[in-house]
């Protein structure tokens, strides 16, 4: 694990801008957005489906490179490091949890946990033991041996957040993480997110329409035509 130096900020991104080109047509998906995540925060990007949100969280996640502007992760220049380094720091540094869970249908939810460890290189013991103890953090430990499509949706949720987290990552990067979910299963899963942040320390970006949601992060950032809405934003 990469020593961590309280001073430096985890994520410093400085006015960054996405533009996407369709033929002769230019959208700017983000326009000069700056933010800066520390250690142990919980914020939340909120706004309208368009607004920007999903791009800035996959600028963030090292997932895709801006345009213009500038984005450090751990003192890292991202814009210095090749696509090869980006996949060792997603590896290594970033964990993802999407709207749509994205376990693989073929693995158990035990087999699915581990696989980032696996993919690092990780002994299959030491990856089994660690998945084990996440995976009753969540509390789901009961399902180890069950198959994606043998969940509840809120069962698959908590497994993707297990298997988000089992390479201890500096950074979790959610993407409206209880869009797919009842309401009940969905404040399980936030509650989960809470408790995550508070007793383990991660750090988590969230981009959700939800006004609910994005009052369980210490930070709000509301985001409107590619900005962020000063006028709204919330500390």
């Amino acid at each position: 694990m990469t020593d961590w130096n309280p001073i430096v900020p985890l994520v410093s991104a400085r006015d960054l801008q996405k533009d996407y080109v369709s033929g002769e047509a230019r959208v700017t998906a983000l326009a000069g957005v700056s933010l800066e995540l520390v250690r142990g925060d919980f914020v939340a990007l909120m706004g309208p489906s368009g607004c920007g949100k999903s791009t800035l969280l996959h600028l963030c996640g090292a997932m895709d490179r801006p345009s213009q502007g500038r984005l450090v992760f751990e003192d890292r220049d991202l814009a210095r490091l090749s696509d090869d380094d980006l996949t060792r720091l997603r590896r290594e540094r970033i964990g993802f949890v999407f709207q749509f869970f994205n376990l693989l249908p073929t693995l158990t939810l035990g087999d699915n946990v581990m696989l980032p460890c696996l993919l690092s290189g990780m002994r299959s013991a030491d990856a089994e033991s660690r998945a084990r103890r996440l995976v009753d953090r969540v509390g789901i430990g009961h399902r180890w041996t069950h198959y994606p499509q043998q969940l509840s949706g809120g069962e698959m949720q908590r497994a993707a957040i297990a298997r988000a987290l089992v390479h201890e990552p500096a950074l979790l990067v959610a993407d409206e993480p209880t869009g797919n979910l009842d309401s009940e299963n969905g404040a399980r899963v936030l509650a989960l997110l809470v408790d995550l942040n508070r007793d383990m320390g991660v750090t988590i970006l969230l981009a959700t329409h939800a006004a609910d949601v994005a009052a369980a992060a210490t930070r709000v950032q509301r985001m409107r035509d590619g900005r962020f809405d000063d006028a709204l934003a919330a500390v």
